[in-house]
């Protein structure tokens, strides 16, 4: 074989393999990231599950403290 055909050869297995090793860890990377979103878009919609229970609470504690501030100046 030709010198110059050997060399495009091995050019070419280099260029392939470098560019399916780069696209492997891309999607690599990508899958990473797109799981670490995941993981916030959870943490977030565990958040916005438990803040209607808060305000739920947040209304009983602020009645109880009506409440009692009533009785207070009742007292008086």
């Amino acid at each position: 074989m030709n010198a110059e055909i050997i060399i495009a050869l091995i050019s070419l297995i280099g260029t392939l393999g470098g560019s399916l090793g780069g696209i492997l860890v891309s999607s690599k990377m990508t899958n990473y990231r797109l799981q670490q979103l995941e993981n916030r878009v959870a943490e977030h919609n565990n958040f916005a599950r438990r803040m209607p229970v808060i305000e739920e609470q947040i209304k009983v504690i602020n009645h109880r403290i009506d409440d009692i501030e009533r009785g207070a100046q009742r007292e008086k």
